[in-house]
């Protein structure tokens, strides 16, 4: 009766722990005309100038090939971003080929797990499409290491070994990031003060100074629920279940050793 009674708590306390892992995975529906009705229609021309985009919407942007185009998006830990690029190429083009490159907040170029990340369009080829998943966004990491980590990442999208006919011809482009939340598998006993975004050294030197001037940010987006918003994770769920079993072999066992108690035909004083 007693091991029922601790079974019974314990799978209480497991359906309170799952509940809010279920919140958090079921999406929540968008209307996607709506989310892409004021992205941006432009891109900058350098790291400093990147155009600022949000995960989950398309982006797009004319330009001229032989230009660097570059976006900037926020990526949290737990996450591992997919960044799309499509070109519409001009209709009379020689054979050229496209790259996308993607750098994090301290401007290192980050390798792709896989995807399409260089692309050649034949000549009289419409369009060619580029892709890169990173891999998943760390809390914390060595300083030596070249791990992705929290804060503002880079996409540039260009032409490479563009021959002299095909430089200034027109075409427009339209890139989008998402990202897949891989959840406590990618946790790590750590995490970074700030976010590695432009401006946050500045900011924080301001704010220790108790100054009241509004310092530059240069980085204005962030993650939805903010930095380091996914605190829930599915490792607190395996610790709740691994806390559980424990409590039940420690019952069960001592259930099975302590024996029915002191025989009834041996006197108390024996």
């Amino acid at each position: 009766m007693r091991i029922t009674r601790v079974l019974s708590a314990s799978l209480l306390m497991l359906g309170l722990a799952v509940a809010p892992a279920a919140a958090d995975s079921s999406p929540t529906p968008t209307d996607s005309a709506s989310a892409d009705a004021d992205a941006p229609t432009r891109a900058g021309t350098s790291f400093r100038t990147a155009t600022e985009i949000e995960q989950g919407r398309t982006a797009t942007a004319s330009g001229s090939t032989g230009d660097y185009l570059y976006w900037s998006f926020p990526a949290d830990s737990g996450q591992r971003p997919t960044v799309k690029a499509t070109v519409k190429l001009p209709q009379t083009h020689a054979t050229q080929t496209w790259q996308v490159d993607v750098y994090d907040g301290l401007r290192r170029r980050q390798s792709c797990q896989y995807g399409s990340q260089t692309r050649t369009a034949a000549a009289g080829v419409a369009d060619v499409e580029l892709a890169c998943t990173l891999r998943t966004v760390r809390a914390w990491s060595e300083a030596w290491a070249n791990d992705p980590l929290p804060g503002t990442y880079y996409l540039r999208l260009t032409a490479v070994g563009v021959g002299t006919a095909d430089l200034g011809l027109p075409v427009s482009t339209e890139v989008r990031v998402d990202s897949k939340d891989i959840g406590g598998a990618a946790a790590v006993d750590g995490s970074l003060a700030e976010p590695l975004v432009p401006g946050i050294a500045v900011k924080s030197q301001a704010d220790e100074d108790g100054s009241k001037d509004s310092s530059p940010v240069l980085s204005a987006i962030e993650p939805e629920d903010g930095w380091a918003s996914g605190w829930w994770s599915d490792r607190w769920v395996w610790t709740v279940i691994g806390g559980a079993l424990a409590a039940l072999a420690g019952v069960g066992g001592y259930t099975l050793t302590r024996g029915s108690g002191r025989p009834s035909r041996v006197p108390p004083g024996a």
